[in-house]
């Protein structure tokens, strides 16, 4: 934490170990399978090697699709693939081989996926509707050669639900206008306008495309900001309606290369309209989806069926400040868990908030109340033994007039992770300059804020933690921060700290989560 700050500690006691476990958990925490050091228990990471954006996010008979860069030869980048994986709930897993290889035209980089209902492509077989991939085709010999034309826009198609794919024989689908940095494809399917709407990264801004059949593609129209040369990728749009409210809005997300909020990498986003040709908004009203240096090159799924209705989304869970370098040996990085996006007005205008989906239900075991309606008036230090992997603590206080409320995980080894509110601030942070392993990259081990001025009675955190990842959706959803950490020994203790000052916790309850791999 910053420093010059006089702390009183207050610990709760929790009886975490006494929690009894379903006999499959106790199983699974016997197996090997994914249990390596800092191997998340609860997020999807690949059983071994190099993973980045997640790709082709797809929702299709009963199965959520989460295709990914990979590269299967090494623990960092190299030659793209696509990797692949399914759930029916986008918290348990299945591992599938290979989409996508690289081939004659170059690397598979990233892109997005849809089911095309009525064949508009005609690369139907007459018994399903393909679900068809959107990709970029990376020409490292162009790139090589120095020339700026070296990623195009390419498709494959599949006809049993994305097990096996063909790459059209015409690709690619949109070829390179002399833009050197062409690439990362969303296409959505526009249901007002009967077309399908391409929006891809141009370097520093967003590019729109439109067709009638995913095949044949014109150019319609941009959007960037003037002046501001940062390298976009990963850019995703959709419509989405405001909450309470019978207004639809659309929603243009962009992630960042640099200058990101804390640093390095982010993903951001602008809302507006879209008026069948571009997106129209404020380039000047960019806002953060994601404060905390982990979660990059965050895309939605596709085909959500109406009936369900939300707005579902995950992202990397990494940096590009040190993701090649972590240190982990046999995978390299994870996902974010899955994310629910609201769109809300309020008095800082239309601004999204991120909830945790309702499917971490299926992992969430016995809660342990913490307290309620307890105000801590003198320093209290009651030490607390976790045994779990992976936990939620949800925490509401009520707003102090000053100081900090903070959160402090730690083990024996001295390390601490801090998770808080900064009253004079009015803002999060997450502390991990003393969390365990930095020493691989200079920026690591730092103290990140997320802005959080709007008006406030209470302080809300929850916080998700892994072992070696800790999610804060704080005032539900309004200011969400996502950081990994490399903790040499497990947490141990949880406490409460808060700045010389009566602190009255409203509610608490910490509730364990059952890994999700067997």
């Amino acid at each position: 934490m910053k420093s010059g700050l006089y702390l009183v500690i207050i610990s709760i006691s929790l009886c975490i170990s006494c929690q009894p476990s379903s006999p499959d958990v106790k199983e699974d925490q016997n197996s090997d399978y994914y249990q390596e050091e800092h191997r998340p228990q609860i997020h999807f990471s690949p059983e071994a090697n190099w993973m980045n954006d997640p790709n082709g996010m797809v929702y299709y008979e009963g199965e959520y699709h989460l295709f990914y860069q990979y590269y299967p030869d090494s623990t960092v980048w190299g030659p793209m693939h696509w990797g692949h994986a399914v759930s029916p709930n986008m918290i348990h897993w299945e591992h599938l081989p290979i989409a996508l290889y690289p081939d004659s035209l170059g690397y598979i980089f990233s892109g997005s996926a849809v089911i095309d209902w009525e064949n508009s492509s005609g690369l139907g077989d007459g018994n399903e509707p393909p679900m068809i991939a959107i990709f970029t085709h990376h020409d490292p010999e162009g790139e090589r050669a120095g020339t700026e034309t070296f990623q195009s826009q390419s498709i494959a198609y599949s006809h049993d639900r994305g097990r096996t794919w063909t790459k059209y024989s015409g690709n690619p689908v949109i070829k390179n206008p002399g833009i050197k940095d062409f690439r990362d494809p969303k296409v959505i399917w526009d249901e007002q306008r009967s077309q399908w709407l391409m929006v891809f990264a141009a370097y520093d801004r967003a590019l729109f495309y439109t067709s009638p059949d995913l095949i044949e593609w014109t150019p319609s129209g941009e959007f960037g900001i003037p002046g501001d040369h940062r390298l976009w990728e990963c850019p995703d749009i959709f419509p989405i309606e405001v909450e309470g409210t019978d207004e639809t809005k659309w929603v243009l997300i962009a992630s960042m290369q640099k200058n990101a909020p804390n640093g390095g990498t982010g993903t951001s986003y602008f809302v507006g309209d879209f008026d069948g040709r571009q997106f129209v908004g404020d380039p000047s009203e960019q806002r953060w989806l994601d404060y905390g240096t982990d979660d990059y090159a965050f895309v939605t799924w596709s085909d959500i069926p109406k009936t369900d209705g939300r707005r579902l989304g995950i992202g990397w869970m990494s940096n590009w400040q040190y993701a090649l370098i972590v240190p982990t040996e046999q995978w390299r990085s994870a996902m974010t868990l899955p994310r629910e996006l609201r769109l809300y007005q309020d008095d800082d205008g239309y601004t999204l908030r991120s909830l945790v989906v309702d499917e971490l239900d299926e992992i969430r075991r016995q809660s342990e109340v913490i307290a309620q309606d307890v105000t801590y008036d003198s320093p209290t230090v009651i030490v607390s033994d976790i045994d779990d992997d992976a936990y939620e603590l949800d925490i509401v206080f009520e707003l102090p007039a000053s100081g900090i409320i903070d959160i402090q995980l730690s083990n024996d080894q001295d390390e601490q992770l801090h998770i808080g509110y900064n009253v004079s601030e009015q803002g999060y942070y997450i502390d991990r300059t003393f969390a365990g392993r930095s020493d691989f990259h200079d920026a690591f081990a730092d103290y990140h804020t997320g802005a959080a001025s709007y008006p406030k009675e209470l302080v809300k955190m929850k916080i998700i933690v892994d072992r070696a990842s800790v999610e804060l959706f704080a005032d539900e959803g309004r200011c969400v921060m996502t950081d990994i950490y490399f903790a040499t020994a497990p947490y141990t203790d949880i406490s409460i700290v808060a700045e010389s000052q009566d602190v009255t916790m409203i509610k608490g309850s910490y509730t364990a989560l059952s890994r999700i791999w067997k």
